[in-house]
């Protein structure tokens, strides 16, 4: 498994990367130096509690804020010293976000809420596609408040995915799901990152969702403190908690 992910080029590297917030009186330190490298292809799964890092590391990666010292970058761009325009073109072009509550807009169909992303990007899919690659083909013309919460986390995957991102980065995407629902979230992930290829990053505080990574990164307090490789990449369907 190592050699062959070394093999591949490195999509996402972080060096020293540290984020600090000054609270009144006190400066608050969300990540401590970290190192990190994501390869093209991977599935990786940031674990940890609540305040350990995870949705820091995130933001930085995926360019929606800067770090206090270190380096990040994606390919030959560096996000650490771009600017704002730099960074929304870096968002729009290669990153697809989905966090944990669904931010669709109620009066926009699903169709309607993928065309969103898909109008403003160069070599977007079809949306009704998009949808189709999230198990949503049927329920392409249903608004939001006509969808489960699953149903409302897989058309933001859609939107997410529609533009052919080179990275799909998911915050607690199963944090507001039951664990049927969940797990039918999370096959959706798995199958965009085997069918498609793209890089996915998941941050969780499930342990259970390890088992469905590449590697395995653990962190508590702003640091990654483990780093596991999965011999054997688990199906949602086998996953327990």
């Amino acid at each position: 498994m190592t050699e062959a992910r070394h093999g591949r080029e490195r999509v996402l590297v972080a060096r020293g990367l540290s984020k600090s917030y000054r609270i009144g009186e006190v400066d608050v330190h969300a990540l401590r130096g970290v190192d990190l490298d994501v390869y093209r292809g991977e599935f990786v799964v940031l674990l940890g509690a609540s305040g350990s890092g995870k949705s820091t590391l995130l933001n930085l990666l995926g360019g929606l804020d800067t770090p206090t010292s270190g380096t990040a970058s994606f390919l030959d761009h560096d996000l650490s010293r771009a600017s704002e325009a730099e960074l929304t073109r870096f968002r729009r072009e290669h990153i697809g976000f989905v966090f944990q509550f669904y931010n669709l807009i109620p009066s926009l169909t699903a169709r309607e809420n993928v065309a969103l992303v898909t109008d403003i990007v160069a070599r977007a899919m079809d949306p009704a596609e998009a949808l189709g690659l999230v198990g949503m083909a049927h329920r392409v013309d249903h608004f939001p408040a006509q969808l489960s919460g699953g149903e409302q986390q897989r058309v933001a995957m859609a939107r997410a995915i529609a533009k052919r991102p080179d990275v799909l980065l998911c915050d607690e995407p199963t944090g507001a799901l039951d664990y049927e629902t969940g797990k039918i979230v999370l096959d959706a992930i798995a199958r965009i990152n085997q069918q498609l290829g793209t890089t996915t990053v998941v941050i969780t505080h499930n342990a259970a969702i390890a088992g469905m990574a590449d590697r395995v990164l653990r962190m508590a307090d702003g640091r990654i403190v483990a780093a596991e490789e999965n011999a054997h990449r688990l199906a949602p369907s086998e996953l327990r908690w």
